[in-house]
């Protein structure tokens, strides 16, 4: 007989790990006790030494689905002579420690209630400990039910019952409810379904917001959600009732099928089927050849595809530069075109939009990482002495902060450019500040000085850390992967801050210092020229011609512009009025889809980036020449060459391969160009071919995303803060 004590580390509460403990105990006749404490879970088990190694095994091998071990630490105690197991009481000094869990998709077994339990039938918001809200109904840790947005709904005798069970997978489940005790629903799930069916826009509550939904077999009203929301070309994401529906118009691989059906259930970007115009409307995703899916993911979706048969187009309900729409007051002021609501009466404590991911050569690629995923802790295999708070980027805004040896991510915040959105940024702060009683040390932020996140920094009287943006991304990766030291670091982005004063985006890095980047272009208007791809075309033809000689050719690009303001134009070109100089990649990609003639004025960022994947001609293998001189790579477009942005891409993934060779280094992909799936393909096949390792992020938002990731990792590595 012996008797271990073990202190386990990791997603351990909140997700039915001590009812596993305690069940895992029982059924091996093993004493002892466990209790959530100050780090994770505290547990003391008595019994034979061989029972004991067979509970170790087991621990591991048959973990519930929500938890996570990082460490166990175990160590030998006298034998208490003890004949009962039990589950102790939290430590009271635990509190504010547990982390914060996602939000997971209704589990199967709480669907098989919904049609088997006569408590559940037809219960829109069953759950259990391995599924259901968690974040979005939050208010503080640690996660009891008097602390989430279920604390005004008392339970009944039977959903007690089945919350004080520990051989119940719904004991501690914190929102547990049923019929008899629940929330309730504004109207029918039926009367809503109907409504859909007669091609209306409705809104319907999910778990961390609103969403806007419509038939998405019925062009009518999806040019109609167009024209309301101002969104002429944007892909809408669309849901479906199983996984099948999805195959009927869209090709789905083992991986997507995974990502598609497991507990996260993000939005998932395919590759549309053959059949993709008979199966849905041509305006979801037009232009393109991609479309993103997901599948229901709370027990009221799954009720309301008994009753729809078509798929749904179910898109974040919110105008264009706000957060998601939480609350069903905000619902019928800023979108009254949504002819019906259903709202129900358990509040979102914590906006959450959808995750949005990616399959490229194998591996996810996260593109907005949010519900199912965030918030989301990187164990560090160190200590911060400090309290760090990285408050990211401007565009796709996050936030990280780092507590003892835990990274924690934010969900996707958004872009901060509106008064709301700026005010859904602070009050996720608050919101990660109240969970853990979180006062930075060191604030983390970008060089821009006209971010909103920069200038919050800047007056709240603490010491403050400047990243640059794009060294930020190559930071983002290798936090991901725990790395440290030199690294040839290809960070292809948009616009951002440049240490030179100029706006970067096309930047490699050896170690911290910036040693090759793209040839600057200029961009006439500034950032009018983000919007419009023609005018980076242009910039790029002044570079190379005369005024008389642009005005000659024979391309669309120069057609799309007046004569008069070719001229404006050419005068700005020459006196740099207005006309910062980028060495953007996102920028060159702009470029170049306007002189192939796809899109000369975008309506939504990346939108360049799509076309020209869209147009990449898998046979043609030839590229540009290009030269590298000092440093400077310099791309000789030809602009006649029907096959420009085909080979543009090969000339990008050409220069990775060229300089990592010359390089000699492990190399980092990051940046939001390389969500482009072709770029990001045949960039790993010629570095595979070269037999050099790389690493681009697969847990992490690799775009804008994972700045603040990437701030919080450099502090950590660079401030001398570690234990």
């Amino acid at each position: 007989m012996i008797r271990h004590k073990y202190l386990i580390s990791g997603q351990v509460q909140g997700v039915g790990f001590r009812p596993f403990i305690y069940k895992l105990a029982i059924e091996l006749k093993l004493f002892g006790f466990v209790k959530n404490s100050t780090n994770g879970v505290e547990l003391e088990l008595e019994g034979f030494s061989e029972t004991i190694e067979k509970f170790e095994k087991k621990l591991y091998s048959t973990l519930p689905p929500l938890a996570r071990i990082d460490e166990i630490k175990t160590s030998e105690m006298a034998l208490l002579h003890v004949r009962n197991f039990e589950i102790k009481q939290s430590s009271k000094e635990s509190v504010k420690t547990a982390l914060v869990s996602p939000d997971i998709a209704t589990c199967k077994e709480c669907l098989d209630d919904i049609v088997h339990v006569e408590k559940y039938r037809d219960y829109f918001a069953t759950n259990c400990t391995n599924c259901g809200p968690r974040y979005s109904i939050i208010k503080t840790v640690p996660y009891d039910r008097a602390n989430t947005s279920m604390q005004k709904f008392k339970m009944c005798a039977s959903c007690a019952d089945e919350y004080s069970n520990p051989l119940n997978r719904r004991y501690h489940a914190q929102p547990i409810s049923c019929n008899s005790c629940g929330p309730s629903l504004s109207a029918t799930i039926l009367t809503c379904a109907q409504k859909i069916k007669d091609g209306k826009i409705v809104a319907i509550k999910g778990i961390g917001g609103f969403h806007i939904v419509c038939d998405a077999t019925n062009d009518e009203v999806v040019t109609k959600l167009r024209e309301f929301k101002n969104r002429p070309a944007k892909p809408f994401a669309v849901m479906c009732k199983d996984i099948q529906q999805i195959k009927s118009f869209a090709d789905v691989d083992e991986k997507e099928e995974e990502l598609l059906i497991s507990k996260e259930a993000p939005i998932v970007i395919l590759k549309k089927g053959a059949d993709v115009d008979t199966k849905l409307s041509t305006k979801i995703a037009p232009h393109i050849g991609r479309i993103g899916c997901f599948l229901p993911y709370t027990a009221l979706h799954h009720i309301l595809f008994l009753h729809v048969e078509n798929p749904i187009v179910a898109t974040s309900a919110n105008l264009g530069s706000e957060p998601i729409i939480t609350n069903v007051e905000e619902i019928y002021i800023k979108l009254p075109f949504v002819e019906f609501v259903l709202d129900f009466d358990r509040d979102i404590i914590n906006g959450v939009d959808d995750s949005l991911v990616q399959v490229i050569a194998g591996k996810t690629q996260v593109l907005r990482l949010s519900r199912g995923y965030a918030p989301k802790v990187i164990k560090l295999p160190f200590k911060s002495k400090k309290k760090i708070l990285a408050v990211g980027a401007n565009a796709k805004n996050s936030i990280a902060l780092v507590i003892d040896e835990n990274i924690i991510l934010s969900p996707h915040i958004g872009d901060l450019d509106s008064l709301e959105a700026f005010g859904f940024f602070l009050r996720t702060l608050e919101s990660f500040k109240n969970f853990y009683d979180f006062e930075p040390d060191i604030i983390v932020h970008d060089k821009h000085t006209r971010y909103e996140t920069t200038k919050w920094a800047k007056i709240q009287n603490k010491e403050l850390l400047e990243v640059q943006h794009h060294l930020a991304h190559i930071y983002a990766c290798k936090a991901e992967f725990g790395l440290s030291g030199d690294y040839s670091g290809f960070s292809f982005d948009g616009t951002g801050y440049g240490d030179d004063g100029s706006l970067w985006g096309g930047e490699v890095f050896l170690g911290d210092k910036r040693k090759y980047h793209f040839k600057p272009i200029k961009l006439l208007g500034g950032e009018k020229a983000i919007k419009e791809p023609r005018r980076v075309a242009l910039s790029m033809l002044f570079d190379k011609y005369s005024l008389d000689e642009v005005l000659a050719l024979d391309l669309h690009v120069v057609k799309s512009f007046s004569l008069i303001e070719i001229k404006i134009l050419h005068q700005s070109y020459l006196k740099n009025l207005n006309t910062p100089q980028s060495s953007s990649v996102g920028r060159l990609f702009d470029g170049v889809a306007s002189l192939a003639n796809l899109l000369h004025v975008q309506t939504y960022e990346g939108e360049t980036g799509l076309m020209c994947e869209q147009n990449y001609n898998l046979h043609v293998k030839k590229s540009f020449e290009y030269k590298i001189i000092d440093g400077v790579i310099d791309i000789e477009f030809d602009f006649f060459d029907k096959n420009i942005v085909t080979k543009f891409i090969n000339t990008l993934a050409e220069v990775v391969a060229e300089i990592s060779k010359v390089e000699k280094l492990d190399v980092i992909l990051s940046g939001g160009v390389f969500q482009n799936k072709t770029l990001l393909e045949i960039t790993c096949i010629k570095l595979e071919e070269a037999k050099i390792k790389y690493y681009h992020q697969q847990e992490t938002a690799i775009n804008d995303g994972g700045i603040a990731l990437g701030q919080l990792y450099y502090a950590l590595l660079h401030n001398m803060v570690l234990v």
